[in-house]
């Protein structure tokens, strides 16, 4: 087989399981482990894929961060299923957490739905608003600098409010999710905001569309042993779901 053809041949497999091993093209290709090797790094060279340990994995860049009210009509339906999942792991009267997101925000509209009483802090004022027509929610929002283009609340003042807290579940969105580069985001002032949220509380779902998925954003928030699962929706493959599942990683999509 001919180089190119064999470079192309690694990329549509890649496309197809998301990850593939140097051993497994090597008896594939009956080509020497040096001959794989330098095919891949070559393809990393021009951003097709991403070495690791014993092979490579598909990996996207998010390199520009979408505004809050564009996000908002991304995913819509995959956002409002994942959502109905989390609402499994809320109980009635408990304290949660949720940071800004559009995700998190198609979460809140399934929380009036399911319970009449919940403690509510975050940083999100569409969250806020979304919530306050419930007469039984005690709904904490952080003071802090308002960022305007993500409509939510940001800086010393909220880092210090949230720390006085102790929350039962943090609901915590993402920008990228990356077997090689872990759970990352693109704000830098919200980074520390999360940060704070995950140090307040006793547990962590991260909830992340399909389209997340090996994506790399700017910062890296946290490992995955950090949190307890990451909560999607049905349309994430198996392929993907396996390849978390063999790392030890929960994946919630039902």
């Amino acid at each position: 087989m001919l180089l190119k053809d064999r470079q192309s041949n690694i990329l549509a497999k890649l496309d197809q399981f998301h990850s593939i091993r140097v051993a497994d093209l090597v008896k594939e290709y009956n080509v020497s482990v040096e001959t794989i090797r330098r095919d891949l790094e070559y393809l990393e060279s021009v951003g097709k894929l991403k070495r690791v340990h014993g092979g490579a994995i598909l990996e996207k860049e998010n390199k520009e961060e979408k505004s809050f009210i564009a996000r908002e009509t991304l995913n819509v339906k995959e956002k409002q299923e994942l959502a109905e999942i989390a609402a499994q792991f809320v109980q009635e009267g408990q304290s949660i957490a949720m940071d800004v997101s559009t995700t998190n925000t198609e979460f809140a509209k399934v929380l009036k739905k399911k319970f009449n009483q919940l403690t509510i802090l975050t940083n999100s004022l569409p969250i806020a608003y979304e919530l306050s027509t419930m007469p039984h929610y005690s709904i904490i929002i952080v003071g802090g600098i308002l960022r305007n283009e993500e409509l939510c609340v940001v800086g010393d003042m909220t880092e210090q409010f949230i720390s006085q807290f102790h929350i039962d579940t943090l609901f915590l969105s993402m920008s990228g999710i990356s077997l090689h580069s872990g759970l990352t985001d693109y704000g830098i002032r919200e980074w520390n905001v999360k940060r704070q949220l995950l140090e307040a509380s006793n547990k962590c779902y991260v909830l992340a569309d399909s389209s997340k998925f090996d994506a790399v954003s700017l910062l890296k928030v946290c490992s995955f042993n950090e949190i307890d699962a990451i909560i999607t929706d049905s349309s994430l493959s198996t392929n993907i779901i396996d390849n978390y599942k063999q790392a030890g990683i929960t994946i919630i999509n039902s």
